[in-house]
C-alpha cells in the first residue's frame, strides 16, 4: 500500500462569518491511497477545534499513523489505532474516507451501495454566514438565482447581540418572501441560556425549523432548561463529536449534526446515526471548509439522515476536486465507484 499528500489551497467565494470568527480561506491535505492498482481518495480540513491548525499539522500526524504499520489491519482496526495513537479526528477522516473509497472501488460498488444506503431525497441547506443585512439581502437573492435551491441555513449569534441577529435573519425573512424555501437557523453556540430561550421564540414565530448549537460547547449541562418548553427542535453540533456524546445529551436535544473531520470520518459517522437512532433522535450532516472529495464521502451516507448541509464546496473558488454535484436542491453522489471523487488533474 502507498499513501501520497496533496497540500491544496482553497479560497471561498464569499467569506463565512459565524459567531467565532470569519473565514475567508484554508488549506486541505488529500490523501491519495493506491493498493492492488486500484487509486482510491480522502481529505482534511485542518481545524484548530479539531485538533490540527495546518496541513502540515495533519500530515505530521497521519504519518505517525502509517508508520505503525497499517498492512495487515482491517478498515476498522486502522480507525481505532488512529483513536489510540490520539490522530486528530480531522487527520484521521482523510485516512477513512479514502479507505472506504478503496474498499467500494474493490468491490466494484459505489460506497453508498456497498454500505446497502439507498439514495437521499433531502435539499441540502446553503449556508448565509454573519454579515450586515445589506450584504445578506445581497448574498440571499445570488443564492436565490439557482431555482433548485430548496433551503437555507442562516448563522446567527453575532457578537453584537441578539438585536443584530435579529436584523439579521428579519433581512433573510424579507429577501425570501417569494419563495418557498426552509429557512434553518445556527448560533455556533452564540448564545447565553436566557439569549437562547428569547431567540428561540423569536424565531419560531418567523419560519425557523430548528436551531442548532444554541448553547456554546462546555454548556451541555444547561441544555435541559432550553430543552422543557422549547418552541423549537434543538440539535446540536460542537457538543456532539463521536458517538458517545449522543449517550451523554440525547434526553435534552432533537437532533444531532455529525460531520466527518469532527468525529473521524464515515466509520464514526455510521456508529453516530446508529446510537442517534437508537435514542430516537433526528440526524443531520454537515461539513467544514471540504471541497468535493469529503462533501462526496458524506452524500454516500445521506440515504439515512434527516437534514443535510453539505454545501461548502458550492462556496469554493474554485472547487479542486470532482464529485458531489447539485441535482433539484440535493448533493448527490456522482455516479463513479467508490465515493466518486478525487482531486482533480490527478
Amino acid at each position: 500500500m502507498e499513501f501520497k499528500f496533496h497540500t491544496v489551497n482553497l479560497k471561498k467565494k464569499f467569506p463565512l462569518q459565524i459567531s467565532r470568527g470569519i473565514h475567508d480561506k484554508s488549506q486541505n491535505l488529500f490523501v491519495e491511497f493506491i493498493k492492488d492498482g486500484i487509486t482510491a481518495w480522502g481529505e482534511c480540513a485542518p481545524g484548530k477545534t479539531e485538533g490540527a491548525d495546518s496541513a502540515q499539522d495533519v500530515e505530521n500526524h497521519l504519518n505517525t499513523l502509517i508508520d505503525s504499520n497499517l498492512e495487515n489491519l482491517s478498515l476498522y482496526e486502522v480507525h481505532q489505532r488512529g483513536k489510540d495513537l490520539n490522530i486528530p479526528a480531522c487527520a484521521l477522516a482523510g485516512i477513512d474516507i479514502a479507505l472506504w473509497d478503496w474498499k467500494a472501488k474493490k468491490a466494484n460498488m459505489s460506497l453508498q451501495d456497498l454500505l446497502g444506503l439507498p439514495s437521499t431525497n433531502v435539499p441540502t441547506s446553503l449556508t448565509v454566514g454573519i454579515n450586515q443585512p445589506d450584504i445578506i439581502k445581497e448574498r440571499v437573492e445570488l443564492i436565490l438565482e439557482n431555482p433548485e435551491v430548496k433551503a437555507l441555513k442562516i448563522k446567527l449569534g453575532s457578537s453584537e447581540g441578539i438585536e443584530y441577529d435579529k436584523l439579521i435573519y428579519s433581512q433573510v425573512i424579507e429577501s425570501t418572501r417569494n419563495s418557498n424555501v426552509a429557512i434553518r437557523v445556527d448560533a455556533n453556540g452564540g448564545w447565553s441560556l436566557d439569549e437562547a430561550k428569547l431567540m428561540m421564540k423569536w424565531l419560531s414565530e418567523r419560519k425557523a425549523e430548528y436551531v442548532e448549537q444554541p448553547l456554546v460547547e462546555g454548556d451541555e449541562d444547561k441544555l435541559k432548561f432550553l430543552f422543557e418548553g422549547r418552541p423549537l427542535p434543538i440539535f446540536i453540533d460542537e457538543s456532539c463529536r463521536f458517538s458517545e456524546d449522543v449517550a451523554k445529551h440525547y434526553q435534552y436535544v432533537d437532533g444531532v449534526n455529525l460531520k466527518l473531520m469532527k468525529c473521524g470520518g464515515i466509520t464514526e459517522a455510521l456508529k453516530i446515526l446508529n446510537v442517534a437512532r437508537s435514542h430516537g433522535l433526528k440526524t443531520m450532516i454537515g461539513c467544514m471548509s471540504e471541497s468535493s472529495v469529503s462533501i462526496s464521502a458524506g452524500a454516500s451516507i445521506t440515504g439515512i439522515i434527516d437534514f443535510v448541509d453539505l454545501d461548502s464546496h458550492y462556496n469554493l473558488d474554485p472547487d479542486p476536486s470532482e464529485g458531489s454535484k447539485m441535482v433539484n436542491g440535493i448533493t448527490m453522489t456522482s455516479s463513479r465507484l467508490g465515493h466518486g471523487a478525487k482531486l482533480k488533474n490527478r
